[in-house]
């Protein structure tokens, strides 16, 4: 996909980033992940971002990783674009990023680097050298380590014309608002905070109404309920579902570190569409906030 068809395909829809099936021993499970990108296609999200961050990026070999992107690809027909997940250090990346082009992705979401916090200006070379090596679009997530601001992307932008996208992971509405006025129709904008739900209807108040929902893997017609009611203005339907799931849901995944994944892999299984295993570091959510989960969903009703 040309970068600025991807573009006018992002700017618009509900987007969401699909778990990594697992097999109970810890393998990618390629059947599995094929069945729930075909599961859910219909829903009609406008992209999905495969080896992301819920996707479980970071722990994936990087054979599997060109497995991964490949069969989200195949799996979608074309009929969704499919946006791959890179990061870890420049060379890495690069790497990583010319075998999604290679596998067929639409477009690369590139995730913040390692560890190592780095200066404005290196995070600005780093992402450039990304954009340089591939040509298709390229999105940056401000989160974690990666933080840009209006400077430093509109440089990027003079500079690199596949660089197509802002993905906001920080929350800092004047500096989501600065990059938006600065930036104006330039870029497309997504909100990518975890759970993106709370900050939908702010974001939508400036101009960003684009975001990527984790519950879209397992509560996918809600999710899309709550993004039409958002940009419809209908208060009333985003009040209600906040106050009977996304709340109490947050509650649950702030329980324990690493539960903004796990919990997705548990709403998965728990609507019959089992994921597996997340892998360590994090660790699977327990009884208790599965039975807690189970509740939530079975209030909300047949997706």
């Amino acid at each position: 996909m040309e970068p600025q068809a991807l573009k006018a395909a992002l700017s618009s829809g509900l987007l969401s980033f699909p778990v990594t099936d697992f097999t109970a021993d810890g393998a990618f499970d390629a059947a599995g992940y094929a069945r729930r990108l075909e599961w859910l296609a219909p829903y009609g999200a406008s992209a999905l971002f495969a080896a992301g961050g819920t996707g479980e990026f970071f722990s994936l070999e990087p054979d599997e990783y060109g497995a991964v992107v490949g069969t989200a690809v195949e799996a979608s027909g074309g009929q969704v674009p499919i946006i791959a997940g890179t990061g870890y250090g420049t060379r890495l990346a690069i790497q990583l990023a010319r075998r999604a082009e290679s596998l067929g992705a639409a477009g690369l979401l590139v995730l913040p680097h390692y560890l190592t916090e780095a200066d404005e200006e290196g995070v600005a070379r780093h992402v450039a050298a990304i954009c340089g090596s591939v040509g298709i679009g390229v999105i940056v997530y401000n989160r974690g380590v990666c933080r840009l601001g209006p400077d430093s992307l509109a440089r990027l932008a003079e500079r690199c014309p596949n660089l197509i996208g802002f993905k906001d992971g920080i929350g800092d509405l004047e500096l989501m608002l600065r990059v938006r006025r600065r930036m104006g129709d330039r870029f497309c904008y997504l909100g990518g905070l975890p759970t993106a739900e709370f900050f939908a209807s702010a974001y939508n108040a400036i101009g960003v109404p684009v975001y990527s929902s984790a519950v879209f893997n397992f509560i996918p017609r809600t999710a899309l309920d709550f993004y039409r009611a958002v940009i419809a203005g209908d208060d009333a339907t985003v009040n209600r579902l906040m106050d009977d799931f996304f709340i109490p849901y947050a509650a649950i995944r702030k329980r324990r570190a690493g539960y903004a994944v796990s919990i997705v892999k548990a709403g998965a299984r728990l609507v019959g569409r089992d994921a597996g295993p997340v892998r360590t570091p994090l660790i699977d959510c327990g009884e208790e906030e599965c039975a807690a989960l189970g509740a939530l969903i079975e209030a909300l009703g047949p997706q």
